[in-house]
């Protein structure tokens, strides 16, 4: 009987060694090829084969939440879709604190892969770039045309801000980095209004969702005119992507002269603003000068 015991305890230790020596192991290096994207922005977009990562707008954002200290990720395609695996410090030494410098190229990553928390990981060993894989913006003209419905169903137009400079900011309540600049904005209707400036949201929400829209401006103060429908193929004739927020300055004469991809930075958007305001002085004070001597002339 005790003869049997140690003959099984024997045999029992003799079938474990290996799975001792396996899980031993070193964890096997695996290659992936993708797309290095912003982890948090590639959400931004329903279906990335419809909306192809890499226009300037998710650039912008990418860089704005490197600063953040969000991390970057690869997007590698595979038959049911793409798959995300966040990119984190291996053997790999880089320039950059995270992997910015490859967005939003095509690579191979070789290192590491493990998974925590239903989301997927690879500790980059080597990282070798592919190809490019950047997408630029799709914009017709500099002519400024949107029509849209305000937050009580009326027809508006920018053909009625003719004459005046108008900050147009695409956004949407369900956007946060939108949410966080709203104050920006608000700050500098204020301080710009008697220049001739007016700022206008055009926000993404559907008009069936005017009673949230206009739930939340009341929230947070905002004092300009939103308007709402606005859609992604407005933002691409605009030249500012397809991702929120955007902004653009358009003149007195209705042209887009300036663009911001991501969040705004209200010292430059101010500082453009004060320097489009002063080139135009000169030919405001021409027009009402010629104006007010036309009455001189003899009939």
């Amino acid at each position: 009987m005790i003869l049997n015991l140690k003959t099984n305890i024997l045999v029992l230790v003799i079938l474990l060694i290996p799975t001792i020596i396996v899980s031993g192991q070193k964890p096997h290096p695996t290659k992936l090829v993708g797309q290095v994207v912003c982890a948090s922005c590639w959400f931004e977009a329903p279906d990335r084969k419809v909306d192809p990562y890499g226009t300037p707008a998710d650039i912008a954002c990418a860089a704005d939440c490197s600063t953040k200290g969000l991390s970057q990720a690869i997007a590698v395609e595979d038959g049911n879709g793409f798959k995300l695996y966040t990119l984190e410090r291996g053997a790999y030494k880089g320039k950059a604190k995270d992997f910015i410098e490859f967005v939003p190229n095509i690579v191979e990553v070789e290192g590491v892969v493990r998974t925590a928390k239903d989301k997927n990981f690879i500790k980059v060993d080597s990282i070798k770039f592919v190809r490019t894989a950047a997408v630029e913006p799709k914009y017709q003209t500099d002519e400024a045309t949107l029509a849209l419905k305000d937050l009580f169903g009326a027809d508006v137009n920018l053909t009625q801000y003719k004459g005046r400079f108008v900050v147009l900011n695409f956004w949407a309540t369900w956007c946060l980095p939108c949410r966080k600049e709203m104050p920006d904005l608000a700050a500098i209707q204020n301080d710009y209004a008697a220049t001739g400036v007016q700022v206008i949201g055009a926000s993404g929400d559907d008009a069936t969702d005017s009673a949230k829209v206009l739930k939340f401006t009341r929230e947070v103060k905002v004092n300009f005119p939103v308007w709402l429908g606005a859609s992604t193929v407005d933002m691409e004739r605009f030249g500012v992507g397809r991702v929120l927020p955007a902004t653009v300055i358009i003149n007195r004469e209705g042209k887009i002269v300036w663009r911001q991809i991501g969040i705004i930075k209200p010292d430059v958007l101010r500082k453009e603003l004060d320097r489009l305001i002063a080139e135009s002085m000169p030919k405001q004070v021409a027009k009402k000068d010629k104006k007010d001597n036309s009455s001189l002339v003899p009939a």
